[in-house]
């Protein structure tokens, strides 16, 4: 399980670093995606497979559910963390995630997310003002 948020920097390259307590449950090898809100989601392989066959059952007829399918899977990427603990994250997804050398990365259970960390603080900001609200609504789920 990933929870926490660490504050890391990207270099000119598009490597960043993750952090120690993420490596070992994301592996040697995990799959990067465009996430939603403007921020990349980070799954190790084994919790890919099971996102995987879940996004692969939805309906191929239903239009939504093939844009949905072609959104998250044509941006997703397999990524290997070199010696120094670094990941390169590629231009397209730096782009959809507004990356800039200030990033935050966050563990969300059972993923992890890359931010700006500008974008971060506006997300965090706007979550904060409205929390109650959220968790009220979350009732509705059984939460």
């Amino acid at each position: 399980m990933f929870f926490g948020q660490y504050n890391n920097k990207m270099d000119s390259k598009g490597r960043i670093s993750m952090p120690i307590k993420f490596r070992e449950e994301l592996g040697e090898k995990f799959i990067i995606t465009r996430g939603l809100d403007s921020c990349l989601f980070g799954y190790s392989l084994q919790e890919w497979q099971k996102i995987e066959s879940k996004i692969k059952s939805l309906p191929f007829t239903n239009k939504n559910a093939r844009a949905f399918q072609r959104f998250f899977f044509s941006g997703a990427t397999e990524v290997e963390i070199d010696k120094q603990g670094r990941i390169n994250i590629p231009n397209a997804l730096i782009d959809h995630a507004s990356l800039s050398k200030e990033c935050v990365v966050n563990g969300v259970s059972n993923r992890i997310e890359i931010w700006d960390k500008e974008k971060w603080q506006v997300q965090l900001i706007e979550s904060e003002t409205s929390f109650e609200e959220i968790a009220e609504e979350l009732g509705n789920f059984n939460f």
